[in-house]
This record gives C-alpha cells, sequence and structure tokens, in this order.
C-alpha cells in the first residue's frame, strides 16, 4: 500500500508560478505510470500531465508549454512545476500513481489563482 500526499498548492496572481509535489510513502521506482488531474467545481476531473515508464509525457492541451511533470525517484516524490498560471487553472490537483497495476491517488490539493 502506498499513500500519496501532494503539497504546493496556494493562491497566486495570474502569470505567476506554483511547484506541487506529490510524496510517496514507498519507492515510486519502478512505477508504471504518474501523473497529475485537477478537477475545478462543477467539472469532471480532467488528465494535466502524465509520464510513463518507458518516458512518454503527456501534457493537457491547455497546459502545453507551462506545466511540467518530473519524477525524483530518490524522494519517491513526482513534481508539477505550473509557470504562467491562469484563471482557468483553478482547480483541485491530484496526484496518480500505478505501481504493479495498483491505482494509488492523492487527497488533492488546492491551487487558486485570481486575476
Amino acid at each position: 500500500q502506498v499513500q500519496l500526499v501532494e503539497s504546493g498548492g496556494g493562491l497566486v496572481r495570474a502569470g505567476e508560478s506554483l511547484r506541487l509535489s506529490c510524496a510517496a510513502s514507498g519507492s515510486i521506482v519502478g512505477a508504471n505510470a504518474v501523473g497529475w488531474y485537477r478537477q475545478a467545481p462543477g467539472k469532471q476531473r480532467e488528465s494535466v500531465a502524465r509520464a510513463t515508464s518507458s518516458g512518454d509525457t503527456y501534457y493537457a492541451d491547455s497546459v502545453k508549454g507551462r506545466f511540467t511533470i518530473s519524477t525524483d525517484n530518490a524522494k519517491n516524490t513526482v513534481y508539477l512545476q505550473m509557470n504562467s498560471l491562469k484563471v482557468e487553472d483553478t482547480a483541485v490537483y491530484y496526484c496518480r500513481i500505478i505501481i504493479a497495476a495498483r491505482d494509488y491517488w492523492g487527497q488533492g490539493t488546492q491551487v487558486t489563482v485570481s486575476s
């Protein structure tokens, strides 16, 4: 069993940056995939950024060029660097890790971007 804890959310102004962290309670070496998702009020949860064990990455069109997903296996942590934030990026952000066919989610961290 792996527990995920996100941090780094907060209130920022449009154009500013945030870095989200997702700390896993166990090793993430060999994870099949890691990813960040978000859910805005009244909307469905959507994929923001994903990375696979083969090194492939995927970004939603709305964040391409602004967000970057990365991992630090030594720290068992997944990051989401978010630059040039927009009001429409406001949402609860969730971390997801798939290890040995098991799917783990964090509890979410709120990101609010003001104009």
